[in-house]
């Protein structure tokens, strides 16, 4: 199988997670943690569910994928997700040390952090990110997101 099918592949099974966030009433984000082509864990976002503003569906891919490989380090593994990670995120991504990151749709807010910074985009720290793509089944992704939110509104 193809990298680009590779990649297709794991974002599908991070938009079934952000499926079940959706109705859950959860922002429909999902991600998925793979290592050696093999799923870690995944997760879904889950703020509301469990009162914790930090349950990004990133966030508890990490939580539990340090916890089944026995480790807060996650070296070579690859994590998918369906929207581009926000700063909290991109920091645990960093800090877990994962490889490689694959996400879906872009954020374009003016005045959100990614938007002036993203983290996962500078090289000059010392735990940088190897391998980075964006726009992975961009449109399916995206019009998740965008779905959702007109329909909250």
């Amino acid at each position: 199988m193809s990298i680009v099918n590779i990649d297709n592949y794991w974002m599908k099974q991070a938009l079934k997670q952000a499926y079940c966030a959706k109705n859950k009433g959860e922002i429909p984000i999902g991600s998925v943690l793979v290592k050696d082509n093999d799923l870690v864990s995944s997760s879904q976002n889950s703020c509301i569910s469990l009162f914790d503003v930090s349950a990004h569906a990133e966030i508890l891919a990490i939580q539990r994928g340090s916890s089944i490989l026995k480790n807060y380090r996650l070296y070579n593994t690859s994590l998918y997700v369906t929207h581009e990670p926000c700063l909290m995120c991109s920091s645990a991504i960093i800090s877990a040390r994962i490889r490689k990151v694959v996400y879906g749709s872009y954020s374009f807010k003016k005045y959100k952090f990614s938007f002036l910074m993203n983290l996962l985009y500078i090289h000059n720290v010392k735990h940088h990110i190897k391998d980075i793509k964006s726009g992975i089944l961009l449109n399916e992704c995206s019009n998740l997101l965008k779905d959702f939110f007109k329909n909250k509104r």
